[in-house]
């Protein structure tokens, strides 16, 4: 009989693992792109520009497509949203651009935008062509806190417009969000670094890894030694369950197994449970329980609290379960989390215990009393991420927060002066493609007050 729980690496041999996290979505070749170039109606009033946080003239690249000017269509696409190459990868077009493509009916599936994205920008970046160059230096130097999508979007802009950066990176490596949080399959070949090292061959920007706000470097210090700051800080913690059991060995934030995942030359090197169990209903979650299946995982459970149509994976990502043999359980949530003795190794996951939801007559999540346990050797919590402002802690100025988020205003400027921030520290989508929206209009208006 088991008495602990069952968490090992190399369940998978090193062929199964390659094709596993092999690339999900292979790139379009030439004579693909054409044909599926010239489905695009090329509207006038495009709903799909609409759709696109970053305004990308969705139809105007597609046309360079269609005419082989590759080039220019990827000038189209870099000029808006720098980082249209990861985007085209991950953005969730399912629901954005793709969505309002006027050929998206039961008749016809819509114009493949992402994949003619990607065809685009792949051109440039295999062939290391360089689009940008920078105007005349201003003199002026710009703070940047964060190497994640915003902030980097917000320091290329910034660069192009002649202005000097410097990046401060907590993480040993730029990329963010991109680089650590995303599923090892949606990131195949180092994409993120290799973006990462376009944005910077512009010139103008420096990184400084392994520096972290408020620990080695105040925000008053950068406000006093540089021109401008933009705080592009993402999240910092997770959410926790709140229950019982959740200090046991075996028991993470799905956040940590992703990104501990991505850093791992070899997959296989990674520990997973026999029997899994994810908690939350976002594109995390679905990220941890598709990776932990494809790790070896026997048996992988997800649960949420809610239905499946108040997920906030999207519909497609929900699918992707489905395909990797996850079982998902909707309408539950987690009551306690129970061990095994203690041993050696203090004690671990045995089992999660559950309880029914339902819906009040005010429409308030509720629990029914009926409870079930779900058999577990390992557990991610994804439940959400937020900001915790410690950073500014000692500041003898505060920032004023919007529940636990950076306020900001239409430009990204903050309450204090010569302060933007933008990305999943401040109010609105955390996605990657809202991320360099924000990063690109802050820049924009730093670039205005500046010269003023």
């Amino acid at each position: 009989m088991t008495t602990g729980s069952d968490i090992a690496a190399g369940r998978l041999g090193a062929d199964r693992i390659a094709e596993d996290f092999a690339e999900i979505h292979p790139p379009l070749d030439r004579r693909t792109a054409l044909i599926e170039s010239s489905r695009c109606y090329f509207c006038y009033d495009a709903p799909c520009i609409e759709a696109c946080p970053t305004g990308i003239d969705i139809p105007a690249f597609i046309k360079g497509i269609a005419t082989d000017n590759v080039k220019g269509a990827a000038q189209t696409i870099l000029t808006a949203n720098i980082m249209g190459g990861m985007c085209a990868r991950v953005c969730p077009v399912e629901e954005l651009c793709e969505d309002a493509c006027v050929r998206n009916h039961q008749e016809e599936k819509p114009v493949a935008i992402s994949a003619l994205q990607r065809y685009a920008t792949d051109h440039v970046f295999l062939r290391d062509e360089q689009l940008f160059s920078r105007a005349p230096s201003t003199g002026r130097r710009v703070a940047v806190v964060g190497a994640g999508p915003a902030g980097l979007a917000c320091a290329h802009r910034l660069a192009v417009l002649g202005h000097d950066v410097v990046v401060f990176e907590a993480k040993a490596k730029g990329g963010g969000l991109n680089e650590y949080g995303l599923a090892a399959y949606k990131m195949a070949d180092g994409f993120a670094q290799a973006e990462l090292a376009y944005i910077l061959e512009i010139g103008g920007i420096e990184i400084r890894a392994g520096v972290a706000l408020g620990r080695d470097v105040s925000l008053s210090e950068l406000r006093r030694d540089y021109d401008a700051v933009f705080l592009g800080l993402g999240h910092n913690a997770a959410n926790a369950l709140g229950c019982d059991g959740e200090a046991l060995a075996g028991v993470e934030s799905a956040v940590d197994f992703i990104a501990r995942l991505r850093q791992a030359a070899d997959k296989g090197s990674v520990p997973v449970g026999r029997r899994v169990v994810v908690i939350g209903g976002g594109n995390t979650a679905i990220d941890a329980a598709t990776q932990a299946k494809r790790l070896g995982a026997e048996e992988v459970t997800l649960v949420y609290r809610r239905g499946a149509e108040q997920m906030t994976a999207t519909w497609k990502e929900q699918d992707w379960t489905q395909v990797n043999g996850v079982t998902v359980r909707h309408w539950a949530q987690p009551r306690r989390i129970l061990g095994w003795p203690a041993n050696g190794r203090g004690p671990s996951v045995k089992e999660v215990e559950f309880e029914h939801t339902q819906l009040d007559a005010q429409g308030r999540l509720t629990g029914t009393g009926d409870r079930f346990t779900v058999l577990a050797d390992q557990v991610f919590t994804a439940i959400g991420q937020y900001l915790v402002p410690s950073a500014f802690a000692n500041e003898a100025e505060t920032l004023d927060m919007a529940g636990n988020r950076i306020a900001v205003n239409e430009e990204k400027q903050t309450s204090l002066s010569g302060v933007w921030a933008g990305g999943d520290c401040v109010p609105g989508q955390d996605l990657t493609v809202s991320a360099v929206q924000d990063g690109k209009l802050a820049a924009l208006s730093i670039d205005r007050a500046l010269r003023r």
